[in-house]
């Protein structure tokens, strides 16, 4: 396939956004606090045996290329083939904003590709390459991941191409610790980074025990933990994902303050942006505003409760929130300039509310 025009300048501008997560600590059902931030893990320091099985696995895996013709903008995350006819998992944010799509084998060759199916709220989508065939694939895994095994994953970060990051699995059903990521996921000790989303984990057999979602690092950029999507070979997701099921999250088309979220009074879920043309720019609500400098100089709107269900904070909101219907009508109370006031709007889907994942907003604001 030709390379459209707009794609190469767009992925050199952009590498596309993995999840980067502030430093915090997410909470957990099963294990211990993470260590420090991980060292990096080059292929010649990897054991012999870990650099057989990279070997062995890496033809199955792709890279992944995206493209919004409408904003001329792309990006580029890991996607693995998992049957010889053609379907690639990857992470849902990889391709959530893109309109075309394909994917770059082993050998350098490019193929078309379209999303198949998604679901949002685990960040996990299944492209269809659209020629060629049959391909090399990962079988996925049919038990439980274990504590403590040792885990490759292959990825695109650093400028790199389909490289191995080694690690060992942390912890278990790991909560993000924000609403607005997977909850449920595998930590790792592997120091992934942006490029490698979408990417494998794998197990000593050589089977994909899940999907590369997002990273969490220190502020001076230092990778703290990696986390990955747990998928099983049968699982009620995988069959939904083949049966072509596009699972998306109602949104109200709001870009929350994390910094001043619940330290309000009363506390709620603060406003920092209203995007373009969304349920909640036409309901009338306000994000913040700063001076010329850039520097703020009045907070958003503070949303306090959703349908009257309180929201301390905007992990509160945003829970509440995809817990309701795309098209779903909700009443938001809210304090504007000090005064409390009560609007409605229509819940929509996330992928048709552009500009929540701006990258190039700057700013409190």
């Amino acid at each position: 396939m030709r390379r459209p025009k707009l794609l190469l300048p767009a992925l050199l501008l952009l590498s596309l956004w993995a999840y980067i997560v502030p430093a915090h600590q997410p909470s957990t059902s099963q294990g211990t606090p993470s260590p420090s931030p991980v060292s990096p893990s080059l292929p010649g320091d990897l054991p012999p045996e870990t650099m057989a099985l990279f070997g062995k696995v890496r033809p199955a895996t792709v890279q992944v290329e995206s493209l919004n013709v409408t904003e001329n903008r792309g990006g580029l995350g890991t996607g693995f083939f998992i049957d010889a006819g053609g379907h690639v998992l990857t992470a849902y944010h990889v391709v959530s904003t893109g309109q075309l799509f394909q994917v770059r084998t082993l050998s350098g060759t490019t193929l078309p590709a379209r999303v198949m199916g998604f679901d949002a709220r685990r960040d996990v989508a299944l492209l269809q390459v659209g020629r060629g065939g049959p391909f090399p694939f990962l079988k996925l895994t049919t038990r439980t991941p274990r504590l403590g095994e040792s885990v490759l994953a292959v990825g695109n970060s650093h400028g790199d191409f389909l490289q191995p990051r080694r690690g060992q699995l942390l912890r278990l059903n790991v909560e993000a610790g924000r609403a607005d990521f997977p909850e449920d996921t595998m930590e790792l000790s592997a120091p992934l980074a942006p490029g490698d989303s979408g990417g494998p984990i794998i197990d000593a057999s050589g089977r994909a025990t899940g999907v590369i979602s997002y990273i969490r690092e220190s502020a001076a950029g230092a990778t703290q933990a990696s986390y990955a999507v747990p998928l099983m070979q049968g699982s009620e997701l995988m069959r939904a994902l083949l049966r072509g099921e596009k699972r998306d999250t109602p949104v109200a088309g709001l870009v929350l303050d994390p910094t001043h979220s619940g330290q309000t009074d009363p506390p709620g879920a603060v406003v920092a942006h209203v995007v373009a043309g969304s349920p909640a720019e036409k309901a009338g609500l306000r994000g913040c505003a700063v001076d010329q400098n850039g520097n703020l100089k009045q907070l958003g709107d503070v949303i306090v409760q959703v349908n009257g269900t309180a929201t301390p904070d905007a992990n509160a909101f945003i829970r509440v929130v995809e817990n309701l219907q795309i098209g779903q009508r909700v009443s938001l109370t809210y304090i504007h300039d000090g005064r409390q006031l009560e609007t409605t709007l229509t819940l929509a889907a996330r992928r048709d509310v552009r500009g929540l994942n701006d990258p190039s907003r700057k700013g409190p604001c």
